[in-house]
């Protein structure tokens, strides 16, 4: 004796239910990742584009009460921006910061700076350049 099948015959009837909500969820996930994607590549290009002033501490000089700092880099036409120095004692105390600020004529930047500072500074170090 054989026993009857419970499937219906393929192709007779169409579809399943489950094949069609199978379809659904393929389309919505791959529009979601298509999005997902988009979004992605949005931030990183902003992150990697949107740093408009490249500057760093080419050399530096420190003194009793200042430190001489030799800033170098570049920065687009016609964006104001400032740079953010810093100096610490050899304990590791901040002796000294502040933001020197570049002309939005200019694109190469080629300047020395001089940090006043409370006591001997043995570093300088650049915390970072900002547009504004």
């Amino acid at each position: 004796m054989t026993t009857a099948s419970t499937r219906l015959p393929e192709g007779r009837y169409g579809r399943s239910a489950d094949e069609r909500a199978d379809r659904k969820l393929k389309v919505i996930g791959s529009v979601l990742g298509a999005a997902l994607l988009v979004l992605i590549g949005w931030f990183a290009y902003h992150y990697v584009a949107g740093n408009k002033i490249s500057v760093e501490i080419y050399t530096f000089d420190t003194s009793a009460q200042s430190v001489k700092v030799h800033l170098r880099g570049d920065k687009d036409a016609g964006v104001d921006g400032y740079c953010t120095v810093r100096s610490q004692a050899e304990n590791g105390a901040e002796v000294g910061r502040a933001d020197f600020r570049f002309a939005a004529g200019t694109t190469d930047i080629d300047k020395i700076v001089t940090l006043r500072t409370t006591s001997r500074g043995t570093t300088a170090e650049l915390l970072g350049c900002h547009v504004g």
